[in-house]
């Protein structure tokens, strides 16, 4: 955003400017809400210009990234990205540019997932859990706490009684400020005691 606004200031002839960021969406689909409403929002025609900071923040995937390109420019809406100039340009080579810059972004996604799929594979194979929630013990001062329970359990305590002790000495569970036997018992049941 810092590059795009500093753009802006050097180009005070855009006075009014609507603001569209995908929030943990994936840059290699089409079907993104941002993107969606920035076209409905250029169906008006009252808007000609598209500011990205780079391209690949615009899509990582080469063919998402032209289909783009290409609607803007059927209507008639400049992009123009901060960090690479003149890409939308008619220019054959300008235009080469971007599509290898596509095919690069697009290459890297697919390095990173593969990276990422190879690491949890490691982790699995190791027997630990790599995806989802970490469950109840596994962060920093929770540990104290899950032994506490499972020795009281362990010396009769049902997990009714097990959360009167935790609450009046003032253990906190993960999320909320009481803990409940129905979540007592999930814990125990995890921990296998």
């Amino acid at each position: 955003m810092a590059a795009i606004s500093s753009w802006l200031t050097q180009h005070p002839e855009f006075d009014r400017v609507c603001v569209y960021v995908e929030l943990g969406v994936c840059g290699a689909l089409e079907d993104r809400p941002a993107l969606a409403s920035m076209l409905l929002d250029l169906e008006d025609g009252d808007c000609d210009l598209v500011i990205i900071e780079k391209l690949d923040r615009l899509a990582r995937d080469l063919m998402v990234q032209e289909s783009i390109v290409r609607d803007l420019q059927r209507r008639k809406v400049r992009l123009v990205s901060v960090y690479e100039p003149d890409l939308c340009s008619d220019d054959p080579s300008r235009t080469l540019i971007r599509q290898i810059l596509g095919a690069i972004a697009q290459y890297d996604r697919s390095m990173i997932n593969m990276r990422t799929r190879a690491a949890r594979e490691r982790i699995r194979a190791r027997g630990e859990r790599c995806e989802g929630r970490k469950p109840y013990g596994h962060r920093e001062g929770e540990k104290a706490t899950l032994n506490l329970m499972v020795d009281m359990y362990m010396g009769g305590k049902n997990p009714t009684e097990i959360c009167g002790v935790l609450n009046r000495a003032g253990h906190k569970p993960r999320g909320g400020q009481y803990w409940f036997p129905a979540t007592v018992r999930k814990i125990l049941q995890r921990v296998s005691v």
